[in-house]
């Protein structure tokens, strides 16, 4: 069983010391910095809670619109919303041509 909980940041590696200094003030948590983003033993959160923290993170630095959290294998991510491709709309559509001939 990992003894580890590992967070990554994905491309938010400018909020990553803004991360840890929400952890460490809000929940006492004190997470080490490794490349791609956070990691913390297992002993001192679980990584369900951790995942709930790093959402508040998220929602207060009103990043919520672009990026969410989920957990795999003892890791929470944040990834970032896929932008929809949108349908094109015909905004002048013609309608067929409905000649009647007589003949």
């Amino acid at each position: 069983m990992p003894t580890t909980v590992k967070v990554d940041i994905g491309d938010l590696d400018s909020e990553k010391e803004n991360l840890v200094k929400f952890l460490n003030s809000q929940f006492k948590l004190n997470p080490s910095i490794i490349p791609g983003g956070l990691e913390m033993n297992i002993a001192d959160v679980s990584t369900f809670a951790l995942a709930r923290m790093v959402t508040k993170f998220v929602y207060r630095k009103n990043l919520n619109g672009t990026h969410w959290v989920n957990v795999k294998n003892n890791v929470v991510k944040i990834n970032r919303f896929k932008p929809q491709k949108k349908e094109k709309v015909n905004k002048h559509p013609t309608t067929a041509s409905t000649i009647h001939h007589g003949w």
